[in-house]
């Protein structure tokens, strides 16, 4: 099983950053369990290496969350990522999801939104911005997002399977016309020959020197060390505790004459929390639970 990582790069002399994001045990880690169908997990892994990506820029401690949201037949894909590149997601689409244009399949023309919330201990309420989903790709999607958001045009190429999910970034930084006005053309252009096969297979240094060759012989590519992603899902008894504290006694008693049980679902981890009637007892009265 591959490593996860994000590789961050820069072309000497054109002032053109970019970055290389593989996904392979954090994208398997997080479909354990899910059956996602294919469409759907294609879609989920992009927006996967998207987040880490951008998460990857994170300069202090935070947690960005990232939600496509529409009325298609994929309603819901959410990733969250902070700034260690620890992450998470997960997806909710109808039962059955044929193959489709993919503004078809999220609702992007039916008011569909694509949501960005950074929180971060500093600030007093998370960051949020609301920007339509443009494009026909996740690609392309997040292209105009960040263009949007940081003014400065970008590239994406995005792709998934079930065992990596990856993406390759590139951005034209402010003074990249005055170092090589044909740069920027030259380097997307090359980069837009990428075949879906070299992104899943081909390590970082492989994929930009088979891309690039001749922009780096003659000018030469800062490739940076990995940044590691992993998969972070870990149980948080105490929180779902004070869930059903929070509820109250009698509201917590209710629950259990209709139910037996109070169940917590926790859909991105996608994890159940149980509680008897004998532990929601316990917690009412004080002792600890295990």
């Amino acid at each position: 099983m591959s490593v996860s990582t994000v590789r961050r790069f820069i072309f000497e002399g054109l002032d053109i950053r970019g970055a290389i994001v593989h996904l392979g045990d954090a994208w398997t880690q997080m479909q354990a369990g899910r059956d996602y169908q294919p469409t759907v997990a294609q879609l989920l892994g992009e927006t996967a290496a998207v987040t880490a990506l951008i998460a990857a820029q994170l300069k202090q401690p935070g947690r960005l969350t990232l939600q496509l949201r529409g009325n298609g037949p994929i309603q819901l894909l959410v990733m969250d990522c902070n700034e260690q590149l620890q992450m998470r997601g997960m997806a909710r689409s109808n039962p059955v999801v044929l193959p489709a244009p993919v503004p078809e399949l999220l609702g992007a023309h039916q008011g569909g939104q694509l949501l960005m919330s950074l929180d971060q201990p500093t600030a007093r309420q998370p960051y949020q911005s609301y920007v339509p989903m443009v494009g026909d790709s996740i690609a392309q999607i997040f292209e105009h997002y960040l263009e949007q958001s940081e003014q400065q045009p970008s590239r994406l190429f995005t792709t998934a399977s079930p065992r990596a999910a990856v993406c390759l970034f590139l951005q034209k930084l402010p003074q990249a016309d005055q170092h090589d006005a044909d740069g920027w053309d030259r380097v997307t252009q090359l980069a837009a020959t990428v075949k879906t096969s070299e992104l899943l297979e081909l390590d970082a240094e492989t994929l930009l020197g088979r891309l690039f060759h001749d922009e780096i012989e003659a000018r030469g590519i800062r490739l940076y060390d990995p940044q590691t992603v992993v998969y972070h899902c870990p149980e948080d008894w105490d929180k779902v505790r004070d869930m059903i504290r929070s509820l109250g006694r009698a509201d917590a008693e209710t629950i259990l004459a209709e139910h037996g049980e109070i169940l917590i679902r926790d859909d991105i981890c996608n994890r159940d929390y149980r509680f008897s009637p004998a532990d929601v007892a316990a917690l009412f009265d004080g002792q600890s639970l295990h």
